[in-house]
């Protein structure tokens, strides 16, 4: 039998280049649209970075704020001096760089401790003062166990050599309405007589049934566009913040603005986040604090 073959023709150069530009043509769309969402991508993880870098970082700072004494609370001006926040501004906001407060010793308040017979927990400070049995140089605190205040107070204190910068004795008492701190001149350890503390100098002039503790002040402070916590200094209104240790807490701020009204205090922190050289992110977190 005679067999026959079948032949296919083969593309023209026409249809092959028809071909090849189509191709080209549907390629190109795909890696606009492949580049377009990657950019995508990287400006929403840059976005969400900043956010969540300023959300942890209003978070610390309203956690530090919480515990800041009525009072002692100033704005830190470009040129060392404070200005209580009680105050209207004397300047422009970019003349003030950050703002310091004493803050109540909420560690050993909260802490509790049995005495030698295994009841009648008690915090490191009470917080109660017995009128009765205090003078304005000695303080009566019924509930209290400055033992165990003492010994928290030094290991919180420590230095990046491990050595106590603070103690019970370097620590301070606040009476509600009173801007002045009265510092501790010694604390007993004598097991009845560990709810007393002296103080120093004149003592105080009046006393109220309240008080709290504080052995360190703190600041936040923006140097070179960076948020710094100063903590770990003498827990007196308007001390040099530079005594303290200082932390990084967030780089690159764009804006770190306060406002205090009353009892509040508002917060308002920008921070940039980085793409490129020349493209940038900005997230905002407002936090007010009461």
């Amino acid at each position: 039998m005679r067999s026959f073959k079948s032949l296919r023709s083969a593309f023209t150069m026409v249809e092959i280049v028809f071909v090849i530009i189509i191709l080209g043509i549907v390629s190109s769309i795909g890696a606009e649209m492949i580049a377009d969402v990657y950019e995508g991508y990287i400006l929403q993880r840059a976005q969400h970075r900043a956010s969540v870098k300023t959300d942890i970082a209003t978070t610390q700072i309203a956690n530090r704020l919480r515990y800041a004494i009525p009072g002692t609370v100033y704005r830190i001006k470009s040129d060392g001096s404070y200005e209580s926040v009680e105050t209207s501004l004397s300047a422009d906001g970019s003349d003030y760089i950050g703002i310091q407060w004493v803050g109540t010793d909420n560690d050993s308040f909260i802490a509790l401790k049995d005495d030698d017979t295994g009841a009648n927990r008690r915090p490191g400070w009470s917080g109660f003062c017995d009128l009765d049995n205090s003078s304005r140089t000695n303080l009566n605190s019924p509930g209290s166990n400055f033992n165990i205040a003492d010994t928290i107070i030094q290991n919180l204190s420590k230095d990046s050599s491990g050595n106590a910068k603070s103690n019970l004795g370097m620590s301070a008492v606040f009476f509600p309405g009173d801007n002045q701190e009265h510092n501790i001149a010694d604390a007993t350890s004598t097991a009845d007589l560990e709810d007393d503390l002296s103080l120093d100098d004149d003592g105080a002039v009046t006393f109220v049934e309240h008080y709290k503790l504080a052995w360190s002040s703190y600041a936040l402070v923006v140097e070179d566009n960076d948020l710094f916590l100063y903590y770990n200094f003498e827990p007196t209104p308007q001390t040099p913040y530079t005594n303290g240790q200082k932390e990084l807490l967030m780089k690159n701020i764009t804006t770190f603005k306060f406002k205090a009204a009353g009892q509040t205090i508002r917060i308002k922190i920008c921070k940039e986040e980085q793409i490129s050289e020349d493209v940038n992110v900005t997230s905002c977190k407002e936090k007010a604090v009461f």
